[in-house]
């Protein structure tokens, strides 16, 4: 966990703007909480408020509005990626940070597919934290740096599936037959063998359990998909 005790140095143009900013961390573990606020102050950032639960941030945010939301997507109250909808709902230019332990590809497909404005791991040292916090609130994107080595090596990868492929792999994962997937989606049986066959090749994957597993792995599917899991 990114518990910093250290406080880092920061340009001049960083404390300026980070004095001015009012941020809003929400993590359910206080100990997080208290070394994000103390740090912060000790970069400048006075306008810090903590939240154990999320849904004591979403109580205030009919009545106030934050510069900057880090948000941890594991909070027990809330869904985080719900928590991310309510505060977009709230404030629709919200600038989010979601600082979060989660590395698996699928997890960060839905963090990006949600438009966050940053995403930090935990093991991420505070600087680099305080430069996530600075691009965003200046209007940019950020990401840390074994965040933008997953998507490099996620991206390498020649031939994705196209969105009909995706649609039958989540079929698969469910457990249908391509008779029922024909059914399902109003194609023939042999365009459903086509497809599985070119999902095989495209994933590089020996049986139907190898192929769940990469698919997994790749951010195609999630985990939960799988009737493979239960």
């Amino acid at each position: 966990m990114n518990v910093w005790y250290n406080f880092a140095p920061v340009n001049e143009a960083q404390k300026y703007l980070l004095q001015s900013l009012s941020v809003a961390v929400v993590d359910d573990h206080a100990l997080i909480l208290e070394g994000f606020k103390s740090l912060m102050r000790g970069c400048g950032v006075e306008g810090v408020e903590t939240f154990l639960h999320a849904a004591d941030l979403v109580n205030v945010l009919p009545c106030k509005h934050f510069d900057v939301y880090i948000v941890d997507i594991g909070m027990p109250d809330i869904d985080g990626f719900e928590l991310i909808d309510i505060i977009r709902q709230a404030h629709a230019g919200a600038k989010i940070i979601v600082n979060t332990i989660h590395e698996e590809i699928w997890l960060l497909r839905r963090m990006l597919d949600k438009g966050v404005n940053a995403i930090m791991f935990k093991s991420t040292d505070f600087m680099q934290m305080v430069d996530a916090i600075t691009a965003v609130a200046n209007g940019e994107q950020y990401f840390c740096p074994g965040l933008k080595k997953k998507l490099s090596s996620y991206h390498q990868r020649i031939e994705h599936p196209s969105e009909r492929e995706i649609d039958i792999l989540k079929a698969l994962a469910r457990g249908y037959t391509s008779k029922e997937i024909a059914s399902m989606l109003f194609i023939s049986e042999n365009t459903v063998e086509t497809h599985r066959k070119r999902l095989f090749a495209k994933l590089g994957a020996r049986n139907i359990a190898d192929l769940m597993v990469k698919a997994v792995a790749r951010g195609y599917i999630n985990a939960s998909d799988s009737s493979l899991n239960s």
